[in-house]
């Protein structure tokens, strides 16, 4: 059956998630480039040269220059925003360090940050510690949030010492205090930020990290007890920054707005109170669109510019109503900013198939009414009769496990009914296809005939937030995408957890609604097939966790050029001994232990000593390998 890139485009939705960055050559492979009449590098050639190069899978895949995209895309749409509007004040964003705390990451994000002045965003102080270590540009803010302790904040305000514009900002009221004294104790102006429990609430999965009820922040009454503190130590010109958050991924730009307007009212009230900050941090939010819909948890009705230009004209609009200067403003996107540079690439080790084309066997007499009854029906379906023998087929499955429970069908009888019963459903499917009458049939059969395409990856190490709170990401093969995929599966990780799977999909005909499959290719002997899972920069490797102790997997830095693309940093993933080290055990001793015990089984003729060398060298170079499974030697 024909099948071109093209048709593959608009079943996974590239054309719509990829932004700029993705699509599908002529060839059928994804390839990934800086926009559309850039230069694309074939990511199936890719993963090639690098196993050339003994990289394995699953590699993750940075790809440095997208990350520079997306800090001059936010960059210049604050800039065209205040442009526009003619804002008075200035824009200069900040990276929230905890959304990937990558070394290789930060630092780029630092070098192509430099000249928008993108600063740093801390939520502990191991945060700020690496914050402090890198050389942002002058007037980049490092902006401390999170619990602080006298160590934190003490370090935070010796920087300023350094150079750094740091802001500490008071995310509970006992924090001020502990700020004033270490101001005295070391004749230090701090800069001081007050982060406000807004009323106005995100929306989406992260929305409890907003509202009233919120973790941090202050309410109006501590507020306007903090102004009083600071003007009472004579340090009210210190406060220069008023904070606000309303969660993570808002889908709807009606949050981010309502959010804004509350948040320039509270700002200009500080004015009224005495203060004069001069900064506006409207912390993050800023969304990605994973599905393409625009219309759901997993995707955005906006994008980058209107949310520039909604922040700039509502802080601008209150604030001459209410004749205060306009603030400079800092946003803290971090997902918009890493999340387009990640991609995730693995390969497929085996399939359990459920669709059974025809029965391998022919009826017997010995078999039983139910087989026979069956067999009848596979035998008879057609177009005309397929309602009634849909309803008969649900029937007779039903019958086949109750029989079978209480003993009146052996196992032989159950395995061939279980063929027939499938058989059945895949001839039924293949029947009402495209008959707009039987459409809920093909579907239900459809739901009933999904593969499971067993993966070399781990769902809770590189992709926690699909496990823990549902997240959608783009999944979809990375080659074969000029033939049309004739099978339907779920992806299961290597893991032995139940969870360890991923069961929702991007259905591009009802993006806001997610499909329980994904279209697949048939395996073909001895050649790897590769998925690859898109957008995964923000937050997953960070999140990442070592269930049955599956580590890191190698992870590659990529830079793109008119020549093609070179490899800029290679981060090779855990081996077995560095992941058990995490959990307390020391590899020496496992090998001495296991020495031990071949030295007994030795003895007690259990174990020749080729058998013993043998496993000793399994043994140890287990635990030097890699802790997916690799291809063997």
């Amino acid at each position: 059956m024909s099948w071109s890139p093209e048709e593959s485009s608009t079943l996974y939705g590239i054309e719509t998630w990829g932004e700029d960055y993705f699509s599908i050559n002529a060839d059928g492979n994804v390839q990934v480039g800086l926009g559309k009449d850039s230069p694309k590098l074939d990511l199936y050639q890719l993963i090639g040269d690098l196993r050339e190069r003994g990289i394995r899978p699953p590699i993750l895949l940075r790809f440095s220059d997208i990350v520079k995209k997306r800090v001059e895309l936010l960059a210049n749409c604050f800039n065209n925003a205040i442009k526009e509007y003619e804002y008075q004040g200035s824009y200069a964003g900040v990276y929230p360090i905890k959304v990937n705390q990558q070394q290789h990451l930060l630092e780029e994000l630092v070098e192509y940050g430099f000249e928008h002045n993108l600063g740093l965003e801390c939520g502990s102080k191991p945060e700020l510690l690496v914050a402090l270590a890198f050389k942002v540009a002058p007037e980049a803010y490092i902006v401390c949030n999170g619990f602080k302790d006298v160590e934190y904040i003490e370090t935070a305000l010796l920087s300023q010492k350094l150079g750094r514009n740091t802001i500490i900002v008071v995310d509970r009221m006992a924090e001020l205090g502990l700020i004033i004294e270490a101001s005295k104790k070391f004749g230090i102006k701090p800069q001081i930020g007050f982060r406000t429990k807004l009323n106005s609430q995100g929306a989406g999965k992260w929305m409890e990290s907003s509202g009233a009820r919120s973790k941090f922040g202050l309410t109006p009454s501590e507020m306007v007890k903090g102004i009083e503190t600071l003007k009472n130590e004579g340090l009210i010109d210190a406060l220069k920054l008023l904070h606000f958050h309303i969660g993570s991924q808002i889908p709807s730009i009606q949050s981010i707005k309502s959010s804004a307007k509350e948040a320039a009212r509270l700002f200009t009230e500080l004015h009224a109170l005495g203060a004069h900050p001069s900064i506006i941090d409207v912390g993050g939010g800023l969304g990605v669109d994973y599905d393409g819909s625009g219309h759901s948890e997993s995707s955005t009705n906006y994008d980058e510019q209107e949310y520039a230009n909604d922040i700039v004209s509502i802080i601008q609009s209150i604030c001459e109503e209410r004749k205060v200067p306009h603030p400079n403003i800092i946003s803290e996107s971090g997902r918009a900013l890493v999340a387009h540079s990640s991609v995730l690439v693995f390969n497929v080790l085996g399939v359990n198939e459920v669709t059974v084309s025809t029965p391998n066997f022919s009826p017997e007499p010995e078999d039983s009414s139910l087989v026979r009854e069956l067999f009848y029906m596979y035998n008879n379906l057609k177009t005309e009769n397929i309602n009634e023998y849909y309803n008969d087929l649900v029937e007779k499955k039903l019958e086949t496990n109750q029989r079978f429970t209480y003993g009146g069908l052996s196992l032989q009888q159950r395995a061939k009914a279980d063929d027939l019963y499938w058989a059945s459903c895949t001839k039924m499917a293949r029947l009402a296809e495209g008959i707009e009458e039987y459409l809920d049939i093909y579907w239900a059969c459809q739901g009933e005939l999904t593969d499971t395409y067993f993966c070399n990856f781990s769902v809770f190490q590189s992709l926690p937030d699909a496990w823990a709170v549902g997240q959608l990401f783009p999944v979809m093969p990375i080659h074969r995408l000029g033939e049309k995929p004739g099978r339907r599966a779920t992806i299961a990780d290597l893991t032995c957890d139940s969870d360890g799977k991923l069961d929702q999909f991007i259905d591009s005909e009802t993006p806001e609604t997610p499909q329980t499959y994904l279209e697949v290719h048939d395996l073909k002997e001895d050649e790897p097939y590769y998925l690859g899972v898109f957008l995964t920069g923000a937050y997953q490797e960070t999140l990442g966790d070592l269930h049955n102790l599956f580590g890191d997997t190698d992870a590659v830095h990529i830079g793109l050029s008119e020549a093609g693309y070179q490899v800029d940093h290679v981060v090779r993933g855990d081996t077995v001994s560095e992941v058990l080290s995490y959990v307390e055990y020391h590899w020496p001793d496992l090998i001495e232990r296991i020495r031990q015990a071949s030295e007994k089984g030795i003895l007690e003729q259990r174990l020749t000593r080729p058998e013993a060398r043998l496993l000793m060298n399994h043994y140890e170079q287990g635990l030097l390998g890699y802790t997916y499974l690799e291809d063997p030697e």
